[in-house]
């Protein structure tokens, strides 16, 4: 795991480049704190930088920048192919010979046997890829399948920069990037930048599972070596062809497979555990496969609603692991949140990032590498919000648009403290009384007018309504901004909207959030689930084994239950989050107030200036719970401040 960085000036030779190069790598030394590599080919103008985390073979045999040992390709790479090992046997069978035990070494001599294309689409694991062509004289940026690991880029005056994060760009002296203020419109939506979209104008992320090819003349050229579409759309179109506990029994074998490839380092390795489905079945087949007591990590906090410490204990001392675990105050929360704006670069806003933070600098005390059960939700059918709108769409869709219209118009005209106090008066016991409020009732409002499934999801799980009141932008430049990805031709509700997670919320949202609380604290993050071969096997699974009277991760509960009993488990959902509503009105709500001020928001000029404090008084008063859109804001402003 590191971290990559460069610049190609193609018009002009440059004299004077490694300065710059090296403030380039010296902004991400986080990512790799154990070795700063640099390449130059002044003539060409191409300049290649690389920060090293060592994880496989610790030696100089694996410093970057590489080069191929037919001096073609120069690599400077992030990340790991876990199936290197098969791949080196394969090549050595062509008679290639190595000089260390690297899996970069063996990368680049598939790229020099088979091509880059092939060389990825032979290859399993996560990465991102900066590659030097020495003969043709272009470069090609590459990324994995699913988006573990990010690679921004973009042309600057007379210069193309990349590299692993913003910062790294930021150093180059021809930088001018502005910032795209229909971005924000489209980052308070989600909450986070959506590939191949940044906060900056003119600068993008390399799509998960594509190449990108600069030539000569600015020439640039986009290619998909792998697609989540295809991958949905084939694995959907035939499905698997046996019985459920057959297809538990496969799916045991394959995670096995590709826990054991991803337990392989040369430094101390652990696992985030939460006490949930999806960590604990990692941390079970970890487990199994040690000789030793797995090292396990989790967080606790003292709200009881957003603690989930007591059950990774259970598990915990069920599997006998060596568990450690942190308590999360509101002052530890106060002395993150200051280094959240450097630590994600662009803003981000999904507030678990403050446990996700604190949970990878606890296991960077213990490990170098740490395993996670991310991916199990979008892959696994896993999201209680699955069946909630599996279940409304089921209702709406024979209900003739203007009854539905009338309705949300009807619902939205009771302001919530309205709603709230009508619904309090029904009996304790009534249905209404225990779960509906007048919040839920405005978010069911404009759900409604929806005429698709996918429309209803996106809304339902986006901040549309808080963003379009807080943003200055039109709702054409924010269209121009959502990236229209492939729809797959899938049937299944369910496999619909997990698609939709695992081409946007998973890579831009749950991946980003991992990698870069993980690489701040210089430990590497490993997640089994989004393998491509468990996803593309993941795909192929019908959608009753996985999902039954609107509960999910059935298939994966029947393996866990191999390795741990089902009453250890068995528990409502939590996530990963942190008490931010009542935070933002007790010890952060200073911090809050500063960044939401009325003359500063005036000058700074990215938001609705009465909109937002009229969001930020509602929630002071306790009249609306706002704290999701203010965090989406407060998240903005911090990083604006921080640049």
């Amino acid at each position: 795991m590191c971290g990559i960085a460069g610049f190609w000036t193609p018009e002009r030779a440059v004299d004077n480049g490694l300065p710059t190069l090296r403030r380039m790598t010296t902004a991400i030394s986080h990512r790799g704190p154990d070795a700063d590599g640099h390449w130059s080919d002044e003539a060409a103008g191409m300049f290649l930088g690389h920060r090293r985390l060592s994880i496989i073979d610790l030696s100089a045999a694996g410093h970057q920048p590489m080069i191929s040992i037919g001096g073609r390709y120069v690599i400077s790479y992030n990340g790991e192919i876990y199936n290197f090992g098969e791949l080196r046997s394969e090549l050595e069978a062509h008679a290639v010979r190595f000089r260390g035990h690297s899996d970069t070494e063996v990368l680049l001599a598939a790229i020099e046997r088979w091509g880059l294309v092939a060389a990825l689409q032979k290859s399993a694991g996560m990465f991102a890829i900066a590659l030097w062509d020495r003969r043709e004289r272009t470069l090609t940026l590459a990324r994995d399948r699913i988006g573990e690991k990010p690679l921004y880029y973009g042309w600057s005056g007379r210069s193309f920069l990349f590299g692993s994060e913003l910062k790294a760009l930021r150093q180059h002296p021809d930088w001018r990037a502005e910032i795209d203020r229909a971005a924000i419109a489209v980052y308070l939506r989600h909450s986070y930048i959506p590939a191949p979209h940044s906060i900056y104008a003119g600068v993008r992320k390399v799509v998960p599972g594509t190449i990108v090819v600069v030539g000569p003349g600015r020439q640039l050229r986009e290619q998909r070596y792998w697609s989540m579409a295809e991958a949905a759309e084939h694995g959907t179109s035939n499905p698997l062809a046996i019985s459920e506990t057959e297809a538990a029994s496969e799916l045991e074998r394959l995670l096995q497979r590709t826990i054991r490839q991803q337990m392989v380092a040369d430094v101390p390795l652990g696992a985030f555990l939460s006490g949930g489905v999806d960590s604990s079945l990692v941390v079970a087949m970890m487990q199994a496969a040690s000789t030793r007591p797995v090292k396990t990590f989790t967080m606790k906090f003292d709200e009881a609603g957003y603690d989930e410490s007591a059950h990774a204990r259970a598990v915990a001392g069920h599997l006998e692991t060596e568990h450690t675990e942190l308590t999360v105050t509101p002052a530890d929360a106060l002395a993150a949140i200051p280094l959240l704006p450097e630590v994600y670069d662009e803003p981000f806003s999904d507030s678990s990032q403050v446990p996700t933070l604190l949970v990878s600098k606890l296991a960077r005390q213990h490990v170098t590498v740490s395993l996670s059960g991310d991916g199990g939700d979008e892959f696994f059918g896993g999201y209680p919000r699955y069946a909630h709108i599996i279940g409304l769409w089921r209702k709406l869709r024979w209900t003739p648009y203007p009854v539905r219209l009338l309705c949300a118009r009807a619902l939205q005209a009771v302001p919530v403290s309205r709603w709230d106090a009508m619904l309090g008066c029904l009996p304790a016991s009534s249905w209404a009384h225990t779960v509906a409020n007048g919040e839920r009732l405005h978010r069911l409002a404009a759900i409604l007018p929806f005429a698709s499934l996918e429309g209803i999801y996106r809304r339902g799980v986006g901040h549309r309504a808080g963003a379009e009141a807080v943003s200055l932008r039109s709702r054409a430049d924010v269209t121009r901004l959502i990236w229209e990805e492939e729809y797959p031709a899938i049937r299944h509700p369910l496999h619909r909207l997990m698609y939709q997670d695992s081409v946007n919320y998973l890579p831009d949202d749950i991946l980003t959030k991992l990698d870069r609380a993980a690489m701040a604290t210089g430990l590497e993050t490993r997640a089994p689930f989004v393998d491509h071969r468990m996803v593309e096997f993941a795909w192929r699974i019908p959608a009753p084994f996985n999902y039954q009277n609107g509960r999910g991760k059935r298939l994966l509960r029947q393996v866990l239950d191999r390795f741990v009993p089902a009453a250890i488990i068995e528990r409502p959902k939590m996530g990963f989050s942190i008490p931010l509503d009542e935070w933002l009105r007790g010890p952060l709500r200073d911090w809050a107030d500063t960044l939401l001020g009325e003359v500063r928001l005036k000058r700074e000029g990215f938001f609705d200036v009465a909109a937002v404090r009229e969001q930020w008084s509602q929630h002071q008063q306790g009249r609306r719970h706002r704290h999701c859109l203010l965090w989406d804001v407060l998240m903005f402003q911090a990083w604006l401040e921080r640049q």
